[in-house]
């Protein structure tokens, strides 16, 4: 019979979804983690890694918080005939006063909403949304800018990330 180190040892932990474009995109003002509400075998989509962020966003609607454009690949071993629509827009669960403070702060010119990632907290999905402001192009060269320097003065201290 197997003992406890082999039971953790054949545990499998889903992978961080993360949506790359979205730091490069955007300056990120404030983040908030929440859940998602999923259909059926959505979750082990989700647990594969099966999902894409890139041109998701968040909205408030009738005081709930809502997910649009958020691509989830229907499970191939489920019935086919039980899958959601795999763009559906999907509820995200927040506190009613984390909300309200959201309406405020998405009230200002130039501020969206979009998910940072996705992933597994004690067996349930959540997702790091955040309130964001686009970047100028300069902002862009800039960023990468400040990156390459900081791997040039890495590489010379002979430092590894």
């Amino acid at each position: 019979m197997p003992g406890k180190a082999d039971r953790k040892k054949r545990r499998t932990y889903a992978p961080t979804l993360t949506n790359r474009k979205a730091r490069h995109n955007y300056f990120v003002l404030e983040a908030f983690e929440a859940g998602i509400e999923l259909k059926g075998a959505e979750v082990k989509s989700v647990r594969d890694g099966e999902v894409s962020l890139d041109e998701a966003f968040a909205r408030v609607h009738d005081h709930e918080l809502w997910l649009y454009g958020c691509h989830i690949k229907p499970y191939e071993y489920g019935d086919a005939r039980r899958q959601p629509d795999p763009t559906r827009r999907r509820k995200l669960l927040l506190h009613r006063r984390q909300i309200n403070s959201l309406v405020g702060s998405l009230s200002q010119k130039g501020v969206t909403m979009v998910p940072l990632s996705m992933y597994f907290k004690r067996g349930r999905v959540k997702v790091e949304v955040a309130l964001v402001r686009g970047k100028q192009r300069y902002d862009k060269r800039q960023a990468i800018r400040q990156k390459e320097q900081r791997r040039e003065i890495d590489r010379a201290l002979g430092r590894r990330r």
